[in-house]
């Protein structure tokens, strides 16, 4: 068996905190019913295109503010900011990653998301040794070529890689690859998998 020597991770609700709950305080702001967003996007064929898009480059901001404000019926204006509004950093998630990387192993974000210049530069190059933006390559979660991409960029086969992420959708191709995966929902639960499997401390 490969040793593994990588520690990939999402941004949003691994990082931080749950994309989820930002949503539902969105919606509680705007008078709709709490988990409209969620069903949104993952019942309607529209707003999960639109969703794409923004993700890929495929669709500017301003349309894909319009077009979900639209399905929503609320303000366009500033919709993404208010959308994730109530998201901080989960500070145990981002010691652990600062932790292997200081360890020695190689360390990579794999991130849904439009532009990197909404993302800290400087805590990038800390945390990181090669990250992959969706919007910066056109290619998004979960398309096997993204996860790919990571794993060159990381300078390591998808089996010596343990990957990180909420969605367990986003799990299965990473998987398929080779790479050992974890759901996370809380850095209490997550932590002692992915210490396990790298066989470093990181609490």
């Amino acid at each position: 068996m490969t040793e593994r020597r990588g520690l990939l991770v999402d941004w949003g609700g691994v990082l931080t905190t749950d994309v989820f709950a930002s949503f539902r305080a969105f919606c509680e702001a705007e008078g709709l019913a709490p988990d409209t967003v969620r069903d949104l996007f993952r019942e309607d064929p529209r707003a999960r295109d639109a969703l794409a898009g923004l993700e890929t480059g495929a669709l500017d901001r301003d349309a894909f503010e319009r077009e979900f404000a639209g399905l929503l019926g609320v303000e366009p204006d500033g919709i993404v900011e208010r959308l994730f509004g109530a998201i901080g950093p989960d500070e145990a998630m981002v010691g652990a990653v600062r932790r292997a990387r200081a360890a020695g192993l190689r360390t990579g974000l794999l991130s849904n998301s439009w532009r990197a210049e909404d993302y800290d530069r400087d805590l990038l190059e800390e945390l990181f040794d090669a990250w992959v933006i969706s919007g910066e390559v056109g290619l998004r979660k979960p398309d096997p070529a993204i996860y790919e991409l990571a794993a060159e960029r990381l300078g390591l086969a998808p089996d010596a890689i343990v990957y990180v992420d909420d969605l367990p959708g986003n799990l299965k191709p990473a998987r398929a690859l080779g790479m050992a995966t974890i759901v996370h929902r809380r850095a209490e639960e997550t932590l002692p998998e992915v210490e396990a499997l790298l066989g470093v401390p990181l609490r």
